[in-house]
């Protein structure tokens, strides 16, 4: 799958087949992750993979949908803002960085033919605690991983026109 197809082929899916992801696909996705632009270079992620089976109950109280259990795997990515870089005017790209790595994680799963769903309406307190996250890590986003069940809704974009500014 060329770049192209793999970004327009990109949807957020909410329903997966109970069918495992194999062990090479999620290794490229995790070097996908791995190599993924920070400011900074300072790679100041940790990635959490999760056995959705084992952990049904702790992942239903983070975010109660139905279908982030329905993958077999679940996917959450920590900054770690006291390692982040951080802007003369004092913006830590902390959040950034993360947010790079997980598109990366869901460019890369839809090029290995994987579903994915961007889930930022999550409980982070429950994350924090039921996942035992080291206190300076901060949860900033998960996405469920698997074989999509549903298809692609299609939602309309806007515009180039509406969208870009040339100056």
């Amino acid at each position: 799958m060329d770049f192209t197809e793999v970004v327009k082929g990109r949807y957020s899916v909410r329903g997966y087949e109970n069918k495992p992801v194999e062990a090479e696909k999620l290794q490229a996705i995790l070097e996908a992750a791995r190599i993924a632009p920070t400011a900074s270079n300072r790679q100041a992620f940790k990635i959490l993979v999760i056995d959705t089976a084992a952990n049904r109950e702790k992942l239903q109280k983070i975010y109660s949908r139905e279908w982030l259990i329905e993958a077999p795997l679940a996917i959450c990515v920590c900054s770690i803002p006291d390692e982040t870089w951080v802007r003369g005017d004092g913006k830590n790209y902390s959040d950034v960085d993360a947010a790079i790595v997980m598109d990366h994680i869901v460019l890369a799963a839809t090029a290995q033919g994987l579903g994915t769903c961007w889930i930022a309406a999550f409980d982070a307190k429950a994350a924090r605690e039921l996942l035992q996250l080291e206190d300076r890590w901060e949860p900033v986003v998960f996405t469920p991983l698997g074989y999509p069940r549903a298809n692609n809704p299609n939602r309309p974009k806007k515009s180039l026109e509406q969208l870009v500014i040339y100056k």
